[in-house]
Order: C-alpha cells, then sequence, then structure tokens
C-alpha cells in the first residue's frame, strides 16, 4: 500500500508528486460529455474563439479530479476511509489543451475523529500548476484516513 496511515502524516509536511499529465482535448470533451454538461466553452471551438481566451477551456471538474488523482498514490492510497469535502476551490489561470500539469500537496492539519476513534482526519492543501508554473488550481481537502493497524 502507497498511502499513508494517520499517524504518519505530520503538520507541514509537503509532497511534491512525480507524477505529471499533459491535458488532451479527448480529456476535456469526454469528461464533459459524460457529465452532461452542455457548456460551449468545453466542447465548442468556434463558440470559443468568441471568448476571451480564444480557444477552448477544460472543465474545471475535470481539472479538481485530475489533482486529486494525482496525490493519490503519494498520501491516501488504500489508507483513506473516505474524502469528507473540499473547500477553498479555486481555479485563478485556466487549463487549456496541451497544459501539463503538477501537483503539490501540504499536510495543513491533523485531528483526531470524533465519531470514529479508530479513524483521524487531514486537511491537505494541493496547488497546481502549467508547465510555465503558474497556478492554475488550489483546494482544501479533508479526507477521513486509517489509523495503523495495532500489532498482536
Amino acid at each position: 500500500m502507497a498511502g499513508l496511515y494517520f499517524e504518519e502524516f505530520s503538520e507541514g509536511q509537503v509532497f511534491e508528486h512525480a507524477l505529471t499529465r499533459t491535458v488532451t482535448e479527448t480529456d476535456n470533451v469526454l469528461f464533459t460529455t459524460m457529465t452532461m454538461n452542455p457548456q460551449p466553452l468545453h466542447l465548442d471551438a468556434e463558440f470559443a474563439k468568441s471568448t476571451e481566451f480564444g480557444r477552448p477551456l477544460v472543465n474545471s471538474i475535470f481539472t479538481l479530479g485530475l489533482v486529486i488523482g494525482i496525490s493519490v498514490g503519494d498520501t491516501t492510497l488504500g489508507t483513506t476511509v473516505a474524502n469528507l469535502g473540499w473547500d477553498e476551490v479555486r481555479f485563478p489561470k485556466p487549463v487549456f489543451h496541451g497544459d501539463t500539469l503538477r501537483v503539490e500537496t501540504d499536510v495543513h492539519e491533523l485531528r483526531d475523529s470524533k465519531s470514529r476513534p479508530q479513524n483521524g482526519i487531514v486537511i491537505f492543501i494541493h496547488r497546481t500548476y502549467n508547465q510555465r508554473d503558474e497556478l492554475v488550481a488550489s483546494c482544501k481537502r479533508s479526507a477521513l484516513m486509517l489509523r495503523k493497524p495495532l500489532q498482536a
């Protein structure tokens, strides 16, 4: 299991995830249509030409999912019980087809779960940058994590 247990995290810990991902037009069109989003800004190149961006934008929900996905291998793979929520989700710059994204994760806070003593809560701050090192996405994520199993 690659993920860390609650006790293995420390506040202030930083993960610079090795995985990166170039976003393709196929990613954007497939995700947007699969989620029934008719927004022409994501699907219609001619429409997008008339916007301030001049080309289609990548669906921000795809970007958010990619951010979390990139972080999983180093942080929560096999050791998370559930995501509890996302807060302060921001997209300060657009993502376009062909952008390559990288993610950094900070452990912002650790706390015991009051309702589930066998688990702990980790608050992560995820930041995502494109190939020009521009911040394109950030969020605060709360995850309910497994504690280390007791040794017999």
